[in-house]
């Protein structure tokens, strides 16, 4: 590798910071992180971090915090090699992240790098940036923000990454550039970032639980463990919108393993009373990413022909649930008689 390569992050939340934080320390990249409500906080004290994987580190920053994406071409900015996405993936509210990228992709040099949840949240990307190489992300890591810059990670750092499907760019060049950010995420020796070309059977298997848990944790303001307490959750709802989502890899030519719902429904820690990410934003009243976890596998599941009863009402909730949000941020109109909700 010659020179450090010159790296894009929006969304430095927990999975962003220490996505960050591993790049930079492996010393082959230099970051720009793009802070939204915590960029105050961090420019003048930067981040506070406990991590099982990297220590404490206190008021550690990457190579540049900005407040807004930048805007290269105007700017006259050094292209940016990778644009590391991170943020939550609201397909139905705007602005969405081909929007919100787009000043800092330099056509058929920048790649794109999802570390986001769901289901075909390749597809925007690659109709805004068809000649731009886009790679999948699957963190399974364990880290929160909190307050502004205080990072807490204490699961160990899991990246899966895998090249995109595009027709417009050739598979090997997709495959070489996602193992060259293998290599600089893997750099510092203290995480696993492994290469899987499979993307489909990546996102299906971790889809089993967040198409699932997520939501109904979110719709019954319930943490993983009281859910397993009350059982009735997991046995009538959890449960079976699990083997919904099995089903439906499995006709879509992903077979999981057999074992996959069962070691899913018990994956939490019990002593943990894991609120999973979906019921924090919908507690912090910020918008829920329920169309690429939910609504893209109902579409896949009707285009194969699987049943899929439950997750089609949680889906229903859902979009329930995200209008209430519209209507508190003042993006939907409501009669002047109606009572406050």
């Amino acid at each position: 590798m010659t020179g450090k390569k010159n790296i894009l992050l929006v969304g430095s939340g927990g999975v962003g910071t220490m996505a960050a934080f591993s790049l930079e320390a492996g010393g082959q990249a230099n970051v720009t992180a793009v802070l939204r409500s915590n960029y105050a906080a961090v420019e003048k004290n930067g981040f506070n971090i406990n991590s099982i994987d990297y220590g404490d580190h206190k008021g550690w920053k990457p190579t540049k915090v900005v407040d807004t994406v930048p805007d290269v071409a105007r700017d006259g900015l050094v292209p940016y090699d990778f644009i590391v996405v991170a943020t939550k993936n609201c397909l139905d509210i705007s602005p969405t992240v081909p929007e919100i990228i787009a000043p800092a992709v330099t056509e058929a040099h920048t790649v794109v790098v999802l570390v986001q949840n769901g289901l075909n949240i390749e597809k925007p990307l690659i109709s805004a940036f068809p000649k731009n190489i886009i790679v999948s992300g699957v963190s399974l890591i364990g880290t929160a923000e909190k307050g502004h810059g205080n990072i807490i990670h204490d699961d160990h750092d899991v990246l899966i990454v895998g090249p995109f499907k595009n027709p417009n760019v050739s598979s090997e060049a997709a495959l070489a550039a996602a193992k060259l950010f293998v290599d600089i995420y893997s750099a510092s020796g203290k995480v696993s970032c492994e290469l899987n070309e499979d993307v489909g059977f990546v996102r299906w298997r971790k889809l089993i639980y967040n198409a699932c848990y997520n939501p109904i944790a979110t719709i019954a303001r319930m943490d993983t463990s009281r859910m397993r307490l009350a059982k009735t959750p997991i046995d009538e709802i959890v449960r079976p919108a699990m083997w919904e989502i099995w089903n439906t890899a499995e006709a879509a030519g992903h077979k999981l393993p057999d074992d996959q719902v069962e070691k899913l429904v018990e994956a939490d820690p019990f002593d943990v009373w894991c609120k999973p990410s979906m019921l924090q934003d919908a507690e912090k009243g910020n918008f829920i990413e329920y169309v690429s976890l939910v609504g893209e596998p109902v579409k896949e599941a009707e285009k194969l022909g699987v049943p899929i009863l439950t997750l089609k009402v949680i889906l229903g909730f859902y979009k329930a649930l995200q209008w209430k949000t519209m209507e508190a941020k003042g993006l939907v109109t409501v009669p002047s008689c109606a009572p406050p909700p």
